[in-house]
């Protein structure tokens, strides 16, 4: 399988952020999968009932927070 990687950066206002957020989840708790569009490509990853869940927290003059999924 071809490796397919989207990295995406937006200056955005902190509640368009989280509801950035809660589209994800919506997708990962109903759907089980994550769908996005690139270049008028619609792609979907399905995700398995269980995943492994991380996240790191920094604080600093840039403070920052990761999510990160794998399974």
């Amino acid at each position: 399988m071809e490796l397919i990687e989207v990295e995406e950066e937006a200056r955005l206002r902190r509640e368009d952020a989280a509801a950035r957020l809660r589209e994800l989840a919506d997708m990962l708790s109903r759907h089980n999968e994550v769908a996005f569009n690139r270049e008028g490509v619609r792609y979907s990853v399905k995700v398995p009932s269980e995943v492994t869940f991380s996240l790191e927290i920094e604080i600093g003059e840039q403070s920052e927070i990761e999510i990160e999924l794998k399974w």
